[in-house]
C-alpha cells in the first residue's frame, strides 16, 4: 500500500505536556506521519499522502471507500455507536481498500479497528499490558524503537509445514496480523480479534442465486463498478496482461479509462508461453498498445532485499524477478499503481474436481446432478461415466477440515500435522464440497499482496478480490461455473460482449513452470549452497541428507518437485533479511 500509518494506545503513548514534544513524536513527524485522530485511549499517525476520513469525531477511515454502486465517498462517515456496529455498518453499506479505526465505550476505553475484506491495507499489532500499537509497516514501529525484531521459528516451520496458508500468526515473535475481514477490539488489557465478514454467509441457501442470468447480471455489475471505482484514484496506472480469461476480463472494464492505463504483458525466454498475441486481441479491441515486460534469465538473484514491512516469506525467487521486471516497467510509464486479474482462478470457481457435480446433486437433485455431470465431462472431455463416478466418490467423501501438509525436506523433529486456525477453514454443518473447496482456495489469495512488493510504493489493485465481486461470485453456485463444459463460464458470459472471440473461447493458457524450471535448473548450485549454508539448517529445520539427495538427482519431464526449493529459498531469504534490519 503506498500509504503508511500507526496507531498507538495505552497511556504510554499519550502526549503528555503539550508545549513539549516528546522524541516519538518527533521522529513521527520526521518519517512524514500526521496525527489524524487523537483520544485519551490512542493516536493515529498517518502519511501526508493517506486518505482518511473522519467518523463523527470517534474515529478515523484510513484509505478509500465507496458507496455499493462505486462512488466514492468523500464525507465524514456520519456514525454514533459501538464499533461492531460500526463495522456491520460499513460492510453492508460500502466497500474500499481501508481500515476503520473507532473508539467508544462509556469513558472513552474501548477502540474497534475493521480491517475490510480485501486486505488492501496491511494491519499487524503488537499489545502487551495494555498497550501497544497497530501499523501498516513493522518497519516503521522498528524505527520508533517500539518494536525489535525477533524471528519465530515455530512460525516460520509452520510456513514450510504448510504452504498458502495464511493466518494471524506472523513469522515474528509477538507481532500477529488482523486478517481481512476480521475486527481488532480493544478493552483496557483485553485485546481479541473476531472475523465480521465471512465467505460461508454468501453460499447459503437463502443468499445464492437460482437463476443463471440473474447470477451472470450480479458478476457483471459487481466488477464493472469496481474496476471504474479504483481507477479514479490513479493518474497513470499499469494493466497486467497475462493473455488470459481473467486478467482481460478486468482490463474490459477499464476501457473508460484506457487513456490513462498503460498495457502490458510478460515476456519470458521461455518455450509455450508467448502470451503476446492473446494480449493483443484485447488492447487491438481496446484500441491500444500493447507494451511487453521482458523478463529474463541474466538477473536472478537467490539473496534479495524484501520490503521491511514484510512479517512472513512471501515473496520466492521466481516473484522478485518478475516484481522487478513489473517495478521497471512502473518507473519508465511513470504510474501510480498496477491493476491485477490476480484471484481469478479462485473468484470464478476454477474448480478442477468433480464437486461442482456433486454440490449440484446433494442441493438441487437429479436432474440438475446429471446436467451437471455432463458439463463436467464436456469439460474435463473424459466419458460421462467417468465424470459420474467421481462426483459420486466426491459425494461420499469425509471433506478435509484441515490444510494439507507438506514435510518435504523438512526435519521430522519440525514437522507437524496441526495448522494454525483461520476463521473461514470453519464450515457450517451441511456445507457443500464444491463451496468447501472455493473458499479453502480463498484462503490462498490473501497472500497475494504479500508476494507483490510493487505494491508498498504503489498502488496495487486486485479488483477480483474486492468485497462486492467477491460476494457476487461467491453467491454463484459451482455448477453455474461449469455451464456447457466451460470452465468460469459465469464470467464468460458476464462480459461476453466486450471480450474478443479468441479470448471468451480460451480455455487454458501458457504455463510459466517451465520458465520456473530453467531459473532452477541455472540457478541450482547456488540454492543448494544458500540453503546447506543457511540459517533454516542452522536451525535444525530442514533434513540435510534429504536436502542433498534431492540437489543429486536430476529432474524428470514434469518433476514439478523443484517447487519446493523455491519455498525454501524464500523463507532462507527472508530470515536472513531480519538480521540486515537495523533495529
Amino acid at each position: 500500500m503506498k500509504y503508511r500509518y500507526i496507531i498507538l494506545l495505552g497511556e504510554r503513548f499519550n502526549r503528555g505536556d503539550s508545549h513539549k514534544l516528546p522524541p516519538l513524536d518527533r521522529s513521527l513527524h520526521a518519517a512524514g506521519m500526521v496525527c489524524e485522530f487523537e483520544s485519551a485511549l490512542a493516536r493515529v499517525f498517518v502519511s501526508a499522502n493517506a486518505p482518511t476520513l473522519t467518523i463523527s469525531g470517534h474515529g478515523l477511515v484510513i484509505g478509500q471507500i465507496f458507496t455499493k454502486d462505486g462512488q466514492r465517498i468523500a464525507h465524514p462517515v456520519d456514525f454514533d455507536g459501538p464499533g461492531n456496529e460500526l463495522s456491520n455498518h460499513l460492510l453492508r453499506n460500502a466497500w474500499g481498500e481501508y481500515l476503520a479505526f473507532h473508539v467508544g465505550g462509556k469513558d472513552g476505553t474501548e477502540a474497534a479497528l475493521l480491517r475490510d475484506p480485501s486486505g488492501a491495507v496491511p494491519c499487524v499489532y503488537s499489545f502487551a499490558d495494555g498497550k501497544g500499537f497497530i501499523t501498516s509497516d513493522i518497519g516503521l514501529a522498528v524505527d520508533l524503537g517500539l518494536y525489535r525484531r525477533e524471528v519465530d521459528w515455530q512460525a516460520i516451520a509452520h510456513c514450510l509445514n504448510f504452504p498458502c496458508l495464511k493466518t494471524a500468526r506472523t513469522a515474528l515473535k509477538h507481532i500477529e496480523e488482523l486478517l481481512p475481514g476480521s475486527m481488532l477490539t480493544c478493552r483496557r488489557k483485553d485485546v481479541s480479534a473476531s472475523p465480521v465478514w465471512s465467505p460461508w454467509r454468501f453460499v447459503e441457501k437463502d443468499v445464492r442465486h437460482n437463476n443463471p442470468r440473474v447470477a451472470t447480471e450480479d458478476v457483471r455489475t459487481a466488477l464493472s463498478n469496481v474496476a471504474r471505482a479504483l481507477s479514479t484514484g490513479d493518474d497513470r496506472f499499469v494493466v497486467e496482461l497475462s493473455g488470459g480469461l481473467d486478467s482481460s476480463i478486468v482490463a474490459t472494464c477499464l476501457r473508460n479509462a484506457s487513456l490513462r492505463a498503460i498495457f502490458c504483458t510478460l515476456v519470458m525466454p521461455a518455450a509455450g508461453i508467448d502470451e503476446r498475441p492473446y494480449a493483443r486481441l484485447v488492447t487491438d479491441a481496446l484500441g491500444q498498445e500493447l507494451f511487453p515486460v521482458e523478463v529474463g534469465f541474466d538477473n536472478i538473484h537467490i539473496e534479495f532485499p524484501i520490503p521491511r514491512s514484510s512479517v512472513a516469506p512471501a515473496i520466492g525467487i521466481p516473484q522478485n524477478v518478475i516484481n522487478e521486471a513489473w517495478e521497471t516497467t512502473g518507473d519508465r510509464h511513470g504510474v501510480d499503481g498496477f491493476f491485477s486479474g490476480g484471484g481469478g482462478d479462485t473468484v470464478f470457481c476454477y474448480l478442477k474436481t468433480a464437486a461442482p457435480a456433486a454440490d449440484a446433486f446433494m442441493e438441487c437433485g437429479i436432474m440438475a446432478g446429471v446436467a451437471a455431470i455432463g458439463d463436467l465431462a464436456a469439460l474435463h472431455q473424459c466419458t460421462v461415466f467417468k465424470a459420474g463416478r467421481l462426483t459420486l466418490k466426491k459425494m461420499l467423501r469425509r471433506p478435509r477440515t484441515g490444510w494439507k501438509e507438506d514435510r518435504t525436506l523438512l526435519n521430522p523433529s519440525w514437522a507437524t500435522t496441526k495448522s494454525e486456525h483461520h476463521p473461514w477453514m470453519d464450515a457450517p454443518l451441511g456445507a457443500l464440497p464444491g463451496d468447501r473447496e472455493k473458499i479453502h482456495d480463498l484462503i490462498g489469495t490473501q497472500l497475494f499482496r504479500d508476494a507483490t512488493p510493487r505494491g508498498m510504493g504503489r498502488f496495487m489493485h486486485f479488483p477480483l478480490l474486492s468485497q462486492p465481486v467477491m460476494e457476487a461470485c461467491l453467491k454463484v453456485p459451482t455448477w453455474m461455473w461449469i455451464a456447457d463444459g466451460r470452465n468460469r463460464a459465469v464470467a464468460r458470459q458476464a462480459f461476453a460482449d466486450r471480450l474478443p472471440q479468441g479470448i471468451f473461447h480460451r480455455r487454458s493458457k501458457g504455463s510459466y513452470t517451465g520458465h520456473m524450471a530453467t531459473i532452477y535448473t541455472h540457478n541450482m548450485p547456488k540454492m543448494r549452497e544458500f540453503l546447506e549454508e543457511g540459517k533454516l539448517c542452522a536451525h535444525g529445520l530442514l533434513d540435510r541428507a534429504a536436502l542433498e539427495n534431492f540437489f543429486a538427482r536430476g529432474l524428470a519431464p514434469r518433476d514439478l518437485s523443484f517447487l519446493r526449493i523455491f519455498d525454501l529459498c524464500a523463507a532462507e531469504n527472508w530470515v536472513r533479511q531480519q538480521d540486515q534490519d537495523p533495529s
